[in-house]
């Protein structure tokens, strides 16, 4: 590995992290939909810190109906984070 090589592996650390950050995001709200079942609590009560200070930042949408659409913006704002990052090692990957 070269110095040249320490950007892209740097800003492919950061696309992995949001993608994985993303499934987080994607479970919890998909566990939300089922309250009742007890061993999902455990997974979700794990879940809700990790996640609950970035949906936080887009809580100041109000729900229509029951439907809150915060958490809709929040993965839109990570993909459109995620996209930038993912053109800028595109090239690195071109190559194989």
């Amino acid at each position: 590995m070269t110095t040249a090589d320490i950007p892209l592996l740097l800003i492919d650390s950061f696309t992995n992290f949001l993608n994985f950050y993303l499934v987080i995001i994607f479970v919890r709200l998909l566990l939300t939909w089922f309250p009742n079942i007890d061993w999902m609590q455990q997974i979700v009560g794990l879940l809700s810190p990790i996640t609950d200070p970035y949906l936080n930042l887009f809580r100041f949408v109000p729900p229509i109906g029951t439907i809150d659409l915060s958490p809709i913006l929040a993965i839109f704002a990570l993909q459109l984070v995620a996209i930038p990052a993912l053109a800028a090692i595109a090239p690195m990957f071109s190559s194989y």
